[in-house]
């Protein structure tokens, strides 16, 4: 009877399964997405490949396939669904490019036939602090028009979502707020249409909250950051699409580079927008961005520096710098200048009852040694101050570099050749002096924090760089 019983129902359980089968097989579509948002695909490929070319589109269909759907029918929706966003995406990409070529093409026509006595000096002044004023503005006009950026809803405050808006490290918090809250157009809340993703963690609140002083152990930061993207590749799917090569962080903590090697990928793939662009550590230029260091005095910036003197007014120090003796650089700086001459203001602290900020706006020249690490706010200071930078710095990139001539509103001095500074600034002739001083006048507001943020200030410029190393990520 046992046995009987068993054969009757061996063809009903068949049936059941038959049927629990087609309702899946009928409602997979709607689900289909969830299915992918909640699938982390175990593969990898070379970072080589990355590098050069980001297909992570058929790895990801593999990777839906070995999970046991590889019912050809669900592979060519998920193929389609994919393919049409990206084509769309790539489609506006290939326009933007196409508008910018043309635009370089016709800049270097007009260079060609334009007389240098027809020049204004408007386009002089842009000439010399633009690589290619033209094609800069026509990329920023194509950036306006498309660029979408995605911020990751995900983690939590105080480490995620916010940032310092005052003092050194001031960028971080005034970026993520401006782009999380502001009310420019950049930002989207549909993931399938952007086509850049913010990993919106503050590296200067990982330091404050999960590193333990003095210990110099940076594991707590990187496993943060590596949990944190293990929780956006598992809960989304674009970051496994490219393995985040078109995902970006921004950090101006001297540790942002350390932090990141919590995750191969973000290190060596992604956009890391970092103030501590040193080459010597790692940072590549080709997909990495120089994020420029503002000092905000209580949030602010100086109002002295926001009014400079006009052009009339004399300076009356060649050259000037206060500073801390910490790093290589700036103990050679003070050896050789501090109390030696006049004309060079060199100091480690400033005697009391003397302003900084006036000192600047009285000097020709600002000195900007790199200290512990090579990007130094005084560089930004100085051009409120349209007082002329002095880059002393080794292995430094400096920010905004592949749109903008430094050499046209700044001097840059081997670190060898700080023995010679007042020889090599007092050769500067007078006109070149005031050539540079219109150059730093010129790109001043690009340096310029305002909120809300304005066309080509620092907030857009930073997306325009990234803007930049998207187009040159293909998916596909």
């Amino acid at each position: 009877m046992e046995i009987h019983h068993r054969r009757l129902f061996s063809p009903i359980l068949i049936l059941l399964l038959l049927a629990s089968f087609v309702v899946i097989f009928i409602t997979l579509p709607s689900n289909l997405m969830r299915f992918i948002v909640d699938l982390k695909p175990p593969f990898s490929i070379s970072l080589q490949n990355l590098r050069t070319k980001v297909s992570g589109e058929d790895d990801f269909l593999l990777a839906v396939e070995h999970a046991g759907h590889s019912n050809s029918t669900v592979t060519r929706e998920v193929r389609k669904v994919i393919k049409s966003e990206e084509e769309k995406r790539e489609e506006e990409l290939a326009r933007a490019r196409d508008s910018m070529r043309k635009a370089a093409l016709e800049d270097r026509r007009r260079n060609l036939t334009r007389s240098s006595t027809s020049r204004n000096d408007e386009y002089v002044t842009a000439e010399a602090v633009y690589h290619n004023p033209r094609l800069f503005y026509q990329s920023y006009l194509e950036m306006e028009k498309i660029f979408k950026v995605y911020v990751y809803p995900d983690g939590d405050l105080p480490i995620v979502h916010d940032g310092p808006c005052k003092d050194i490290y001031s960028i971080e918090g005034r970026f993520l707020n401006e782009i999380e809250y502001g009310v420019g157009k950049f930002r989207t809340n549909d993931p399938n249409a952007a086509h850049v993703y913010f990993l919106p963690f503050s590296v200067t609140w990982m330091v404050k909250y999960i590193y333990t002083p003095p210990s110099y152990n940076l594991t707590p930061l990187k496993q943060f950051v590596s949990d944190y993207v293990n929780v956006v590749s598992m809960r989304h799917p674009f970051w496994n699409r490219t393995h985040g090569a078109d995902h970006f962080m921004l950090a101006c903590h001297d540790w942002g580079p350390f932090a990141s090697e919590g995750n191969p990928f973000l290190y060596n793939t992604s956009i890391r927008v970092l103030c501590n662009a040193n080459t010597s550590e790692g940072f590549n230029p080709l997909k990495d961005v120089s994020l420029p260091e503002i000092y905000l005095y209580g949030g602010e910036v100086s109002p002295k520096l926001l009014t400079p003197p006009p052009d009339s007014a004399p300076r009356r120090y060649l050259a000037f710098f206060a500073g801390g003796l910490h790093g290589p650089i700036r103990p050679i700086l003070l050896q050789h200048w501090k109390n030696k001459d006049s004309d060079i203001a060199v100091y480690e602290y400033l005697p009391k009852g003397i302003d900084y900020n006036s000192f600047m706006l009285n000097s020709k020249y600002c000195l900007c040694p790199s200290g512990h690490e090579v990007a130094s706010p005084r560089i930004v200071e100085s051009i409120y101050a349209e007082c002329v930078p002095v880059i002393l710095s080794s292995y430094y990139v400096l920010p905004f570099s592949d749109v903008l001539r430094w050499e046209g509103f700044s001097v840059q001095v081997d670190v060898s050749d700080i023995p010679r500074l007042k020889e090599i600034l007092s050769a500067i002739p007078e006109s070149k002096y005031r050539k540079l001083k219109n150059g730093v006048r010129a790109v001043r507001k690009h340096f310029t924090l305002n909120q809300p943020a304005k066309r080509f200030d620092v907030f857009h410029m930073i997306l325009h760089s990234i803007w930049l190393r998207r187009l040159n990520i293909k998916l596909g």
